[in-house]
């Protein structure tokens, strides 16, 4: 990208300016939030609030009409060790439609309900994994008619599956579901015309308010809508869902799991600014160089705080905060510049007082960890040599952490 070669972007601890955080646990009348009722009736609806009103914008609820629709079932799948399903989930608002096209990859071991790793992919469900007889998605294809195009071909198949690691999430007893952020908006500035959007504009209405959901509200949404599916599905535990992502996924993770306490396990994998880095620290990806390059991903108001991030009300510790006491796991690059790694630890960090304010063991460490030292605790986390991308060694992790928390393997 262009702008990472700006003189005013920081990647030096040394220049990074002076600011303060704000107390996730002192409200914006500078009244203590000292027991759990505190928390969950002032501060956390005030935080929330401030999070709809400033950065990923108002989200709406349920579509007025939900169903579902088993497309295809495969028994045999990864060599016989799994069952593989694709489900089309449908919605419907005011007269307009969207469906989403899940794929499901469940163990072939008699132990359902499973336990699921939930994320969304960025080309499609067929890039995540070689198996042939997975439909191949149609994808978005940006152009100025805003055209949906089916520019997928047999050469993209799995070319993301080293990021997925199916058959090992598999042998662990997890069921892995996934479907392309594209079904439900596309990733590029279409000025809210295609996607959910629609679904819930207004009589007259062409475009979000300023205080209303961008991009990665709606992929935050619609999440929760598969979740809606989950459970009505037996094969699956709905209790014992883990949302996940990486990049800008990873953002929308996070933001999933704050807005809907229905997902067990919460876990960012490099998500940078707009994720688990603290805004303040000014360290690679800037407010400004999000609203520049990707003007869609949150809602018009963010764009007030160009430039002026120590005028924000709240910081991306707060936002580890709203999925307290809930395990969040947060996982960092040692060559990652652009993500901030030791920004996204110190939010995991300054995230512990409202953990431990409801009586969680929240992140054990004060410390930024060495090298491939994870740290298993409510709040979790590791830094590991490399770039930006999600590893096999980060797969690892997350497995370990779902199974401290969800089954007491360790």
């Amino acid at each position: 990208m262009v702008l990472k070669k700006d003189p005013k972007i920081i990647f030096k601890e040394s220049k990074i300016p002076q600011y303060s955080l704000p107390d996730p646990l002192v409200d914006l009348e500078g009244n203590l939030a000292s027991n759990k009722e505190d928390w969950w009736n002032i501060r956390r609806p005030e935080i929330l609030n401030l999070y709809f009103e400033n950065i990923y914008g108002k989200m709406p609820g349920k579509p007025k009409r939900f169903d579902f629709k088993v497309k295809k079932v495969k028994k045999g799948a990864l060599n016989g060790k799994a069952i593989m399903k694709e489900i089309a989930i449908k919605l419907e608002n005011n007269d307009k439609k969207l469906e989403l096209n899940l794929l499901l990859f469940l163990p072939n071991s008699n132990k359902e309900p499973y336990k699921t790793f939930l994320g969304l992919n960025f080309y499609g469900n067929h890039t995540i994994h070689h198996d042939p007889d997975i439909t191949m998605t149609k994808q978005w294809i940006p152009n100025e008619y805003g055209i949906r195009e089916n520019k997928a071909t047999e050469s993209t198949r799995g070319m993301r599956a080293a990021r997925w690691s199916v058959e090992y999430c598999i042998k662990n007893d997890y069921a892995v579901a996934t479907l392309y952020n594209g079904d439900i908006d596309p990733d590029y500035d279409d000025h809210f015309q295609n996607g959910a959007h629609p679904l819930f504009y207004k009589e007259g209405q062409h475009k979000p308010a300023n205080d209303e959901w961008g991009t990665i509200g709606a992929w935050a949404w619609g999440l929760s809508r598969v979740l809606d599916y989950f459970e009505l599905d037996k094969d699956i535990d709905h209790e014992k869902v883990i949302v996940f992502g990486h990049s800008r996924l990873g953002k929308t993770a996070l933001w999933a799991g704050a807005t809907d306490p229905r997902f067990a396990i919460v876990i960012s994998n490099n998500s940078g600014a707009g994720g688990a880095a603290l805004f303040r620290r000014k360290f690679g990806e800037t407010i400004y160089y999000l609203n520049k390059v990707y003007p869609h991903w949150f809602c018009q108001n963010f764009k007030k705080f160009d430039e002026r991030e120590n005028e924000l009300p709240i910081d991306q510790h707060m936002l580890i905060s709203l999925i307290a006491p809930r395990p969040v796991y947060i996982a960092s690059a040692q060559e990652d510049f652009w993500s901030d790694p030791f920004g996204e630890f110190l939010s995991a960090k300054y995230a512990s007082p409202v953990y431990k304010l409801l009586e969680t063991d929240c992140l054990k460490a004060t410390s930024m960890p060495e090298l491939s030292q994870p740290i298993f605790s409510s709040i979790g986390y590791h830094i590991r040599p490399g770039e930006h991308d999600l590893m096999r060694y980060d797969l690892e992790q997350f497995i370990k952490f779902a199974d401290y928390h969800l089954s007491s393997k360790i």
